[in-house]
């Protein structure tokens, strides 16, 4: 039974955003009192968070597939729906997120430390919201947005201070045993460690983390044996330690031919020559290993290594080697650069920036891309008349009609908003002025209309007719541009 997974594909989904309300308040002597739809909630957010009790994937090995809830809806009365709950998921230490496509979302280090896997849904307008000087009884009301969905991979790269690495079955598990006060499985057959084992040393004043890592062999970074699986592992660490087995039973091993092999699948793995060796020459309380130890020592240390004649059995060098580590350990920490306070980097938008672009792709279709364009056609119910001629409002009042026109737009050419794959497509019918008013103020219950005063009726025809035609006069689509 899989006991440890530091990789895994995780499929989440945000909560949707309520949609708003449509609704119209009404009691005795008052049957319409005005639009009362109140908004929907925002859809539930999903969170990754760092929980240093949490040491292992497992938990999302078996239930990958994890969603947040939605947002309810918004009611008459002025009653908004509640926002969704967030989904709050607990990763290791040292996780690293990454998209579908490989790309590095987040490195999560620290306990507490966060991410926002999935962001939830916006909730939709009520009525009420979306009312007007112009617009006194909207009919309609803005649709939720629906939530992030998005396939995550999470890989695990353990925090340690010190890694030890070498051949299977050369003492790893035995030094983190004596070492620490972790207890791995030890055994004598090689691949007796199937999963990083951790344990926590104190010398004098220092106490660091050292990692068992599982035994590596020849074409290891190319995927052979379990060298794949485990080199990420590695990554975090400050210390390197070789452990050589100074006492192998195969006639063709030895201590330096082990080394080179190790330091070759390093280099192949890559981002590592920057580390710190230290070899530790272990069974020497095997006559044969001491012999041995005794043979190749002078070598390691015209290549530059410290050497240590260890036993885990004996304790021999233990001592030597725990402070020797926690010496390196200490440099290394120095030589990181301080943590930095948290800072907000605030990016404003160009003055002259329109917020959407407009391109026509070699089949004669225009495609608008661009935040609030996406956004309002996600909002929008195209059963509703009065939303659809809503939609067409906003786009015009942001420019779009205008850069349609500029580049050569007719009345019947195809337009898209929003990407390839989840685009709506209609044919674009240029307005003579900027909102529906001219066709009989859209989104204005008429019966709203009958009930005022007709000095005052009078006197908002008036203002709205001058209002559109200063639209109007501001912006000709039948000028030279557009090309009739």
């Amino acid at each position: 039974m899989t006991t440890f997974v530091d990789r895994v594909d995780l499929h989440i989904a945000a909560g949707n955003g309520g949609h708003g309300c449509a609704s119209v308040h009404r009691e005795k002597f008052k049957p319409l009192g005005g639009p009362d739809g109140g908004n929907g909630g925002r859809g539930g957010d999903v969170v990754l968070v760092v929980d240093p009790d949490v040491t292992t994937l497992l938990e999302y090995h078996h239930s990958p597939h994890r969603k947040a809830t939605n947002g309810k809806p918004g009611e008459g009365g002025h009653r908004s729906g509640s926002d969704g709950r967030d989904l709050v998921l607990s990763v290791p230490d040292g996780t690293v997120v990454r998209d579908s496509r490989g790309e590095v979302l987040a490195d999560l280090v620290g306990g507490g430390t966060t991410f926002v896997a999935g962001q939830g849904g916006r909730g939709g307008l009520g009525n009420a919201a979306l009312a007007s000087a112009r617009r006194k009884a909207p009919g309609f009301a803005l649709l939720g947005e629906p939530g992030t969905s998005r396939d995550l991979v999470l890989e695990l790269k353990t925090v340690a201070d010190v890694a030890l690495v070498g051949y299977p079955s050369a003492g790893k598990s035995s030094l983190i045993s004596v070492l620490s006060a972790a207890k791995p499985k030890i055994a004598d057959y090689p691949f007796t460690t199937l999963v990083p084992n951790l344990g926590v040393v104190t010398a004098g004043g220092s106490v660091y983390t050292v990692a068992d890592v599982p035994g590596l062999i020849p074409g290891a970074s190319h995927g052979k044996g379990l060298g794949l699986e485990f080199l990420r592992h590695v990554e975090r660490c400050s210390v390197l330690v070789h452990v050589l087995d100074a006492a192998a039973l195969e006639s063709e091993r030895d201590p330096l031919s082990d080394l080179d092999v190790i330091e070759e699948e390093l280099a192949r793995y890559g981002g590592l020559a920057d580390r710190p060796r230290v070899v530790a020459l272990n069974k020497v309380d095997i006559p044969d290993g001491q012999e041995l130890a005794d043979m190749v020592r002078e070598e390691l240390e015209k290549r530059g290594f410290p050497v240590f004649e260890v036993s885990a059995v004996s304790r021999k060098g233990l001592k030597e080697l725990s402070y020797a580590l926690a010496g390196a350990v200490d440099a290394a920490r120095a030589t990181r650069p301080a943590a930095e306070s948290t800072r907000v980097v605030i990016r404003p938008p160009a003055v002259d920036e329109a917020g959407f672009s407009v391109t026509r792709e070699a089949d004669g279709l225009f495609r608008v891309r661009g935040t609030k364009p996406e956004r309002w056609v996600r909002q929008t119910d195209f059963n509703n008349d009065e939303a659809v001629g809503y939609l067409a409002d906003r786009l015009n009042r942001l420019g779009v009609e205008q850069e349609l026109l500029k580049q050569g737009a007719r009345e019947g050419d195809g337009v898209a908003i929003g990407p390839e794959e989840n685009a709506v497509v209609f044919d674009w019918e240029p307005a003579m002025v900027s909102g529906a008013e001219m066709l009989g103020r859209r989104g204005e219950d008429h019966r709203m209309e009958e009930s005022r005063p007709a000095a005052q009726r009078r006197r908002d025809r008036e203002s709205e007719r001058d209002e559109a035609l200063g639209e109007f006069d501001e912006f000709d689509p039948f000028d030279g541009r557009s090309g009739r």
